[in-house]
């Protein structure tokens, strides 16, 4: 009898043992995935800074070309 409550106590400490790292792995899979939306968000922002960059980069290089000609 005492072997079996020796058991049922390891599984027990186990099991919390597999519990807690297995939410601890969960938490930061989030942070993670937070982060990544994060930086995917900004690249969208800098890139339609660039885009707009760009536009008056064409708009600047074509007045300059008329003022030469």
């Amino acid at each position: 009898m005492a072997k079996k409550n020796r058991l049922t106590e390891v599984g027990k400490r186990v099991g919390a043992a597999l519990g807690k790292a297995n939410r601890e792995a969960h938490i930061k899979a989030r942070k993670v995935s937070d982060a990544s939306k994060m930086a995917k968000e900004e690249l969208k922002d800098i890139s339609k800074r660039v885009e707009a960059l760009k536009k008056q980069l064409e708009k600047t290089a074509k007045r300059l070309k008329s003022a030469l000609d």
